[in-house]
């Protein structure tokens, strides 16, 4: 399956919009430009991600997602490299979208970004009030790059 997502800085207030929320923590056994692969224990359910490189914009890369026993994703978080993220996913309906507002906790603490799935690359979406500046190029908001470089230890601009 391929993955079509954008992501964003979040600058107003969201929460009041927010259908339901989650607590999430995830961890990387491999994490570099080629592939990632994520162990996520996200309530009680849990999934192990691998994702391929993504396409020029960023917008696109290959994911595989499979559901596997939270038994189990304890134990691969225990494979994983330094740096668990920690964060609450808010889920938030945008017309026929859903947008993912993650707030990040821990050495992430501070950073708000949103994200949306797309069917296409050209499909437009619903632009919310809240929405900032567009960081899907950006490879230092991929979680994957949080969890070694958090946002924690940016210069602040």
């Amino acid at each position: 399956m391929i993955e079509i997502e954008r992501k964003f800085t979040v600058v107003g207030d969201f929460r009041a919009e927010a259908a339901y929320s989650r607590r999430i923590a995830q961890g990387y056994i491999c994490a570099d430009h080629e592939r990632v692969v994520r162990v996520r224990i996200a309530g009680d359910e849990a999934f192990l991600t691998i994702k391929g490189p993504s396409d020029e914009n960023h917008w696109s890369r290959y994911e595989f997602e499979q559901k596997i026993a939270p038994a189990d994703a304890a134990e691969l978080m225990k494979l994983c490299v330094a740096g668990i993220i920690d964060k609450t996913r808010h889920y938030i309906p945008g017309g026929k979208h859903l947008w993912e507002v993650d707030e990040f906790h821990g050495e992430n603490e501070g950073l708000l970004i949103a994200e949306i799935e797309l069917a296409s690359e050209n499909e437009t979406f619903d632009r919310p009030s809240w929405l900032g500046e567009e960081v899907t190029s950006d490879p230092k908001y991929y979680n994957a790059m949080l969890s070694q470089q958090p946002y924690s230890r940016w210069e602040k601009e």
